[in-house]
């Protein structure tokens, strides 16, 4: 027992001479502030303070302290101490929680330079409780400003009288001036709603209006970010010059002040007083990743790269629900993104807006016209064109010959089947589409339909075009047709792999009297024809110089094409897909001759009836060789 309490007398000792220490470690350190102020504390000298400190950066702190004994004296001071439970005290909390939510009370600038810096920020906050109230009053339907038009004053709203008095743009002449907001612009600002979608012809302004629109709200509206996606890197660099342009214009109390930049170039802003940040983009799968877009222009969106439809939806998934979303472009053929987005914009929730060219005031050419055309009197019956209107329309169709419909869009629907060049008849596609298509059935979720049943008697034929089952790839297709006529039956089209192509297809065959099935081999039509064999041995599989299935090559492509091409403008009531008409109308000859689908479209059923009415062609030709023979024969 005695030793125990010798052994805790021993520790208290211990502590007592520590506590001692730490506590010499305390007060060396109110010194050490004493001898900043020039002043030593009671008892004590600043000279012997001075050789304490010697002490210290020789290795040993007062009353011989290692230096790792001062780590542990600072806090120690003056931290509260915690209680056995974790908990801070009441008056500690009060304490923490004023820190955060309340601010101090400020002490007397006594500098000038104090004075002048309080000065700045009351006058900052003054602009930037400015800019957002203007930034609030932007959308206001009555026009509550004023501006001068010639002699007259007229009102309108904020957005146009700071894009009047305040935004300053290159015109096409090349001079500096205000931002006078055109017929096209201001129909726009007129009906323009959280999501919008612009169909229009060439140089109307419209990129640079929305351009204008958004940089308003990114300086009205503190922390915003507007993002401009151009469909590539020329593109995205004119639209940021034209931003550029805006910001570098703006008064200079305003750039020097609450609209100072921390960053402007490399095609983006940064308004930190604000927080607000503009920034122009090419389209590619990387754009907007990683931020929330309170305003996003997606500008040519049918000449977007690589798959438009994805990079498109990526961006709409960085807009919260009330963001703004503007698709603008000119067309470019009836397919892709923005074709889509057009077709289905009521769907989607998207309002559309159709600016055709006369909408620019500057589209006319004084020539003498003798005798106007049918079409254009009624042009300028309807729209109250002009004379030199039409005669602007006579140039741009005599030096663009029909993609003078794209340029200068005068519909909604000619502009986009005027684009690509088509190869197939599009009016003949076009009526065809416009009668009522029959379907006697839908199954296998779509993929199979089936527009006449089999009748005895009859022999058909299956053209297939295989692909390698991916869901984002291309899609296997047979087409069904009367031997006869070549009228349409049944569509199969899916993305099916190999082995449920080949299983389809026998169903098909099988159901249709023992089709003849003629299945493309390049690519994946061999491991099909390889399944067929196999596993569907019944089958009655096409034999091309007595080798199983159909071979496409740079020679016969054509003339299978040219088949499909003239049986279509010919008999076009015997096709009954819809699938396969729009296919139709989005495939298209290139600049290099070749006739393909257009980029972002398909043209899995076009091949597919294009080898069937082909193998048609052929075996017709067979029967009358040989009826020619058996009838020289005799």
């Amino acid at each position: 027992m005695e030793v125990g309490r010798k052994g805790e007398e021993e520790k208290s000792c211990q502590l007592s001479v520590v506590s001692g220490q730490l506590q010499s470690a305390t007060d060396d350190e109110e010194a050490g502030k004493c001898r900043s102020l020039d002043c030593a504390p009671e008892g004590r000298s600043a000279r012997d303070d001075k050789s304490e400190g010697e002490s210290e950066r020789d290795g040993e702190g007062p009353q011989g302290l290692k230096p790792q004994a001062k780590v542990r004296r600072y806090g120690a001071a003056k931290a509260a101490p915690l209680q056995a439970s974790g908990k801070l005290p009441e008056k500690k909390i009060r304490e923490l929680e004023d820190f955060w939510t309340k601010e101090p009370k400020q002490a007397a600038a006594k500098t000038a330079k104090e004075k002048k810096l309080a000065k700045e920020r009351k006058q900052l906050e003054k602009y930037i409780d400015l800019l957002d109230t203007m930034g609030r009053s932007l959308d206001f339907a009555e026009p509550q400003h004023s501006i001068k038009e010639g002699g007259r004053v007229r009102k309108v709203g904020g957005r146009e009288f700071l894009m009047e008095y305040v935004l300053k743009i290159r015109n096409k002449n090349g001079r500096l001036q205000a931002l006078h907001v055109n017929a096209a612009q201001r129909d726009f600002a007129q009906t323009a709603g959280k999501r919008s979608i612009v169909l229009k012809a060439r140089q109307l302004g419209i990129t640079t209006y929305v351009a204008a629109r958004f940089f308003l709200n990114c300086i009205t509206r503190p922390g915003t970010m507007c993002v401009q996606v151009a469909h590539d890197q020329r593109s995205a660099e004119e639209i940021f010059r034209i931003v550029h342009r805006m910001l570098a214009n703006l008064p200079e109390y305003l750039r020097r002040g609450v609209l100072k930049t921390s960053q402007a170039n490399k095609r983006k802003i940064v308004f930190p007083h604000i927080d607000s940040t503009y920034m122009v983009e090419t389209a590619n799968e990387n754009a907007g990743r990683g931020l929330t877009i309170q305003y996003l222009h997606c500008s040519e969106v049918s000449r977007w790269p690589g798959d438009a439809a994805a990079t498109l939806a990526a961006l709409r998934a960085a807009v919260p629900p009330d963001g703004e979303i503007v698709l603008e472009s000119t067309a470019n053929g009836a397919c892709g993104c923005f074709y889509e987005e057009w077709q289905h914009a009521g769907e989607k929730g998207y309002t559309r807006h159709f600016y055709p060219w006369w909408f620019e005031p500057n589209y006319k050419r004084k020539v003498e016209i003798v005798e106007f055309t049918e079409e254009e009197l009624e042009l300028m019956a309807k729209y109250a064109l002009s004379a030199e209107q039409i005669g602007f329309r006579r140039e741009a169709k005599c030096e663009l010959g029909n993609r003078a419909a794209e340029e200068y869009a005068e519909d909604a629907e000619s502009c986009f089947r005027a684009s690509g060049e088509c190869f197939f008849d599009v009016e003949a596609v076009e009526k065809r589409l416009h009668d009522p298509l029959p379907t006697m059935s839908n199954e296998d979720n779509g993929r199979l339909l089936i527009y006449l049943p089999p009748q005895n008697g009859k022999e058909y034929i299956i053209g297939v075009d295989p692909a390698g089952g991916h869901a984002d790839g291309d899609y296997s297709c047979a087409q069904v047709i009367e031997r006869a006529s070549g009228l349409q039956c049944a569509e199969l089209r899916g993305h099916l792999d190999r082995q449920e192509t080949a299983a389809r297809v026998a169903m098909l065959a099988r159901r249709y009297n023992q089709a003849l099935v003629a299945v493309e081999k390049n690519n994946h039509g061999h491991e099909v024809l390889a399944a067929l064999g196999l596993e569907y041995s019944d089958v009655d599989v096409y034999m091309q110089k007595n080798q199983a299935g159909w071979l496409t090559t740079s020679a016969s492509r054509p003339r299978m094409l040219q088949n499909l091409a003239a049986v279509l403008q010919a008999a076009p009531h015997l096709f009954n897909s819809r699938r396969l008409l729009e296919e139709c109308k989005t495939f298209v000859t290139r600049p290099d001759g070749t006739k393909s689908a257009a980029n972002g479209a398909h043209d899995d059923t076009v091949m597919a009836m294009a080898i069937a009415l082909a193998v048609r062609a052929e075996k017709a030709g067979e029967a009358s060789l040989a009826k020619a023979v058996e009838v020289g024969v005799l």
